[in-house]
């Protein structure tokens, strides 16, 4: 199933996998060749950690290319709806701390660079996905329901 992601959140998957290949790999390799050069490999505990770093790697790598492959780039300058939609930059006004919080509905990923962002996943983002302005919204959450009013939408 292809993910949404913002053009911003394919390009920072790209950068990642760029870094990863580039330079998380040929320093595993460096860690690897010289873990080697210390002896018997069955009781090399530096070679051993060497090659436990270098499955996490290979693994973020098939991880992020399977992403760029099969994600779904959506240009959020090109969305004019009154609806709440993944790429939105919404402002809400949160009525239990009495203040109004901006913010853009982006991708998984694209969300943990960035605090002004959420996940369309989050408890938020999905109670929020249909709303216009104006729309109360009423998330369930372990403390109590929580209640915010749409006050604003833009696609930028």
């Amino acid at each position: 199933m292809s993910e949404p992601m913002t053009m911003l959140g394919k390009k920072l998957l790209e950068d990642e996998l760029s870094h990863l290949i580039r330079v998380e790999r040929e320093e595993i390799k460096q860690a690897i060749a010289e873990a080697r050069e210390l002896g018997d490999l069955k009781e090399n505990a530096e070679y051993a950690a060497a090659k436990e770093r270098q499955s996490i790697i290979e693994g973020r790598i098939l991880n992020v290319q399977s992403k760029i492959a099969s994600g779904r780039v959506v240009d959020v300058s090109l969305l004019n709806t009154e609806k709440i939609v993944f790429g939105a930059t919404v402002t809400i006004f949160d009525h239990q701390k009495d203040c109004t919080t901006t913010f853009q509905i982006v991708g998984e990923d694209e969300a943990m660079t960035d605090p002004k962002k959420i996940s369309y996943n989050s408890p938020l983002g999905k109670a929020l996905i249909g709303k216009e302005v104006g729309d109360e919204v009423i998330v369930k959450a372990p403390k109590g329901d929580l209640t915010y009013e749409v006050q604003d939408i833009k696609y930028c």
